[in-house]
């Protein structure tokens, strides 16, 4: 053989080898990868020749596949699908998209996960048609059914969960849609009904649980309390000037609490009434005196500025960093630029109720084959400790003060403690306000932590009050949690 031919030999079966090595990775070490990746098209286009894992909620089924007389054999089907859209989301071939679960999971859905390899195996060995897994939810539907009804048509969001697991029990948003019109495998309907949808200015496709920030009101309060107790410096009795205007450091602007007076009577206030009665200037003292920094890093202790997955993709909540005095004031009572989820607050709430602690939120029990087989069971995880337990029960005797005789008392169930904070965030002059609830009940051992954001002033402008409006909706969604 030739110099030449030889060289020609090594070249061709280093390119074999590299092929081989390239193949074989694809094929093996990241083949889960690949296909779990909600933008990989071939997965997605796959996923709608075979029947889909139904999507439970307790025992209710709230997205299953049927079989469809067109060229991409199953159609899904979504009972109760504006109570579920948030949750469900769609999938559509027609669209080329999907959204909510049906994304975040679709290949387990699709039977195409790394965890299903098994399960495909098992179904080309034996003849069996191919068939995704289904996908079994945290979510109690009688506890969403409550938190839909209770929004009533308003713009909104609630969300219900358990403190010390993490686990979401209810996930509802208003204005909502009917998923099964994004379903349909129709191409003029569909495209209709989806054009219709993004043009609407109430947004309906919006998740407003995890998608939508707003700033976060006098329910950022509770982080800002929280900053205090944790430095060690400030306890409920410490106090503050309790003028009825106070002038924003450097500037002409003029911050009043709620009502245009004092924070209670007396020339100083403590960070007790201030709290129970939500007021702003004490609170923004107080920012004043902990610092931007402090703020922020308790902030942080409680998931803000970080990303979740749900698995639904959470968008950030955020306080972020280079505040100057004004802004560092306004940030005490959850104005400027800080910004947060209904699930970021729940989050901080849960904190206070879990000891201190903050569970990642997650929403998905067990993968479970059609045979029954669990694939996957998602464990419980910390996301980090945000106070002592000792400086969290200071904390939650705080709330329950503000529900029981403060600015929450819409929250108040009959031999139940709850605990809450209200909180009414401003926009543009004249903008109607959003109305914010956090809390969690009962206080002496939580089971439930429930979150309210209402936009648009609930309807009524700059007079709807967010003990009027939202602490009455969280109400109903804690009893029907209690009453199981």
């Amino acid at each position: 053989m030739t110099k030449q031919l030889r060289r020609l030999s090594v070249v061709v079966l280093l390119m074999f080898l590299s092929l081989f090595v390239a193949t074989s990775w694809i094929q093996v070490a990241i083949a889960g990868q690949l296909a779990e990746n909600p933008e990989n098209r071939r997965t997605l286009y796959d996923s709608y020749e075979v029947q889909r894992g139904t999507i439970f909620a307790g025992s209710t089924a709230i997205a299953s596949s049927q079989p469809s007389d067109d060229i991409y054999s199953w159609i899904r089907q979504y009972p109760d699908a504006e109570m579920w859209a948030p949750v469900t989301g769609f999938i559509n071939p027609v669209l080329r998209s999907s959204t909510g679960l049906e994304r975040a999971m679709n290949a387990a859905l699709a039977g195409t996960g790394s965890q299903q390899f098994l399960t495909r195996l098992d179904q080309i060995v034996s003849g069996q048609p191919p068939r995704g897994s289904n996908v079994l939810l945290s979510l109690d539907p009688d506890v969403q059914k409550v938190a839909y009804d209770a929004l009533d048509g308003l713009e909104g969001a609630v969300v219900a969960m358990e403190p010390d697991s993490g686990r979401i029990l209810a996930m509802a948003t208003s204005p909502s849609f009917d998923t099964n019109l994004l379903a349909s495998h129709n191409s003029s309907e569909v495209n209709a009904a989806d054009q219709q949808l993004r043009d609407d200015p109430l947004r309906p496709r919006t998740n407003r649980v995890t998608e939508e920030t707003d700033p976060p009101g006098s329910t950022f309060k509770l982080v800002v309390a929280a900053a205090a107790l944790a430095s060690g410096e400030y306890t409920p009795d410490s106090t503050f000037d309790n003028p009825a205007t106070f002038r924003l450091p450097g500037t002409d602007n003029i911050l009043h609490n709620f009502d245009r007076g004092t924070c209670g009577p007396g020339e100083e206030t403590t960070l007790e009434t201030a709290l129970r009665l939500s007021c702003n200037i004490p609170m923004a003292e107080l920012a004043l005196e902990l610092g931007t920094d402090a703020i922020r890093e308790q902030a942080q202790k409680f998931g803000f500025n970080s990303s979740f997955e749900i698995p639904l993709d959470v968008t950030a909540s955020s306080y972020p960093e280079g505040f100057d005095e004004p802004q560092t004031a306004l940030s005490g009572i959850g104005q400027t630029d800080v910004r947060a989820t209904p699930l970021q607050m729940a989050m901080v709430a849960a904190g206070i109720a879990n000891d201190g602690i903050v569970m990642n939120p997650r929403m998905v029990d067990r993968v479970v084959a059609a045979d029954l087989a669990v694939q996957d069971e998602p464990a419980d995880s910390q996301f980090g400790q945000a106070l002592t337990p000792e400086q969290a029960e200071t904390l939650t005797q705080m709330m329950v003060g503000n529900v029981q005789n403060g600015a929450a008392s819409g929250a108040r169930i009959e031999g139940v403690d709850v605990a809450g904070k209200t909180g009414t965030a401003e926009h543009n002059p004249g903008d109607p306000y959003t109305l914010w609830f956090t809390g969690f009940a009962p206080a002496e051992d939580p089971e439930v932590v429930v979150t309210v954001m209402v936009q648009d002033g609930g309807g009524l402008g700059q007079d709807g009050t967010s003990n009027g409006i939202a602490a009455p909706i969280a109400k109903r969604v804690i009893e029907a949690v209690l009453s199981e």
